[in-house]
C-alpha cells in the first residue's frame, strides 16, 4: 500500500454557495466556521454562502477559503481519515499546516485574517499576475530576468503553466517577449495584487510579528514548504518558512514531485474546486487524484481504507 497525501488549494477556487452542505449537515464543519468568524470578527458563513463582492478580495478570500478548507478536514478526520503527509499551494499551505497538526486552527485563522489584511494593504498600484501556458520554464525564467521592472515568476504549477507576478507594465511586456517566444497564451489572473513577488516582502514582516504569537507544535504528520518544495523537519523552521512564502515563488510542481518519489500515490485534494487534480494529471497521470468539496464526496475516501 503506498501513502496517501491531504492536498489544499489556494485563492481563485472559490466560489458563492462553497461548503454549504458541510455546514448544514455536518456539526463539526459548522463549528469550524463559527470558530472562524469569533477569531476574525467576520460573519464567515454569509462571505461563504451569500452573494456578495468581498468573496474575490485577498482581505476576505484568504479566510474564507481556509475556513471551508479546515472544515470539509475536521470532517474527513472525524471519519478516521489521516494522510500519511500534507502539502498545500499558497493560501492552502496553512490547510496543511492545520492537518500536519503544527497548529490549532484557531491560530490559523487569526493568522490567516492578518495574511489577508496585510496583503491587500501592500497592494501596490498596478500590480498583475498572468499564467504563462505552453512554454518551457527556463524561458519564462530568462525572459522574466531581462524585462524591465518588477517580474518574476510566482507560481511553478505543473508542466506548462508558470504564473507570472509583478508590476502591471512589466508584466506587459513580460507577456509580449513570452508571446513571441512561443507561449501558446497568457492569462491575466483576476487577483488583486502581485502575490508572490518581492513587492510583497513587508506584508511577510508584518506578517511575522502575528505569527510570533501563536503557538507551533511539534510536527506529528510531515509537510512540505511551498518555499522550499522539501518536507519541514524542525518546528523553528515553520514561522520563518511562512513569512518567506509571502513573497517568494510556490513551488507546487517540485513539491508534488517529491511526494510522489517519496512513495506518495493517492492525493485528496480538499477544498473548493478542482484546481490541484487538474494539475496533478499534468504532472503524473499514474497517481490517483481524489477531489472533496461537497459531503458525498466523503464516500470516495473509501478506497483509502481498500474498500
Amino acid at each position: 500500500m503506498g501513502k496517501t497525501a491531504f492536498i489544499f488549494p489556494g485563492q481563485g477556487a472559490q466560489y458563492i454557495g462553497m461548503g454549504k452542505d458541510f455546514y448544514e449537515q455536518i456539526p463539526v464543519s459548522k463549528e469550524v466556521l463559527e470558530l472562524a468568524s469569533n477569531v476574525s470578527g467576520l460573519d464567515v458563513a454569509a462571505l461563504c454562502f451569500e452573494e456578495n463582492d468581498k468573496i474575490n478580495i485577498t482581505e476576505y478570500t484568504q479566510i474564507a477559503m481556509l475556513a471551508m478548507e479546515v472544515a470539509i478536514l475536521k470532517a474527513i478526520e472525524e471519519r478516521g481519515y489521516k494522510p500519511d503527509v500534507t502539502a498545500g499551494l499558497s493560501l492552502g499551505e496553512y490547510g496543511a499546516i492545520t492537518a500536519a497538526g503544527v497548529m490549532s486552527a484557531e491560530d490559523v485563522f487569526k493568522v490567516i485574517r492578518k495574511r489577508g489584511i496585510y496583503m491587500q494593504e501592500a497592494v501596490p498600484e498596478g500590480g498583475a499576475m498572468v499564467a504563462v501556458l505552453g512554454l518551457d520554464t527556463a524561458v519564462i525564467e530568462e525572459v522574466c530576468a531581462k524585462t524591465e521592472g518588477v517580474i518574476s515568476i510566482a507560481n511553478y504549477n505543473c508542466p506548462g503553466q508558470i504564473v507570472i507576478t509583478g508590476e502591471s507594465d512589466a508584466a506587459e511586456r513580460a507577456v509580449q517577449a513570452l508571446k513571441e517566444a512561443g507561449a501558446k497564451r497568457c492569462v491575466p489572473l483576476n487577483v488583486s495584487g502581485p502575490f508572490h513577488s518581492f513587492m510583497l516582502e513587508d506584508a511577510g514582516e508584518k506578517l511575522g510579528q502575528v505569527l510570533n504569537q501563536a503557538t507551533v507544535c511539534d510536527i506529528r504528520i510531515p509537510y512540505l514548504s511551498n518555499v522550499t518544495a522539501d518536507y519541514v523537519m524542525d518546528k523553528e523552521q515553520v514561522k520563518p518558512l511562512l513569512v518567506r512564502q509571502v513573497s517568494s515563488p510556490v513551488r507546487w510542481q517540485q513539491s508534488v514531485e517529491r511526494m510522489i518519489a517519496d512513495g506518495v500515490d493517492i492525493f485528496v485534494e480538499i477544498g473548493p474546486g478542482k484546481t490541484l487534480s487538474g494539475f496533478m494529471r499534468k504532472i503524473n497521470k499514474e497517481v490517483k487524484t481524489l477531489n472533496i468539496e461537497k459531503v458525498e464526496d466523503l464516500e470516495k475516501l473509501s478506497v483509502l481504507k481498500g474498500e
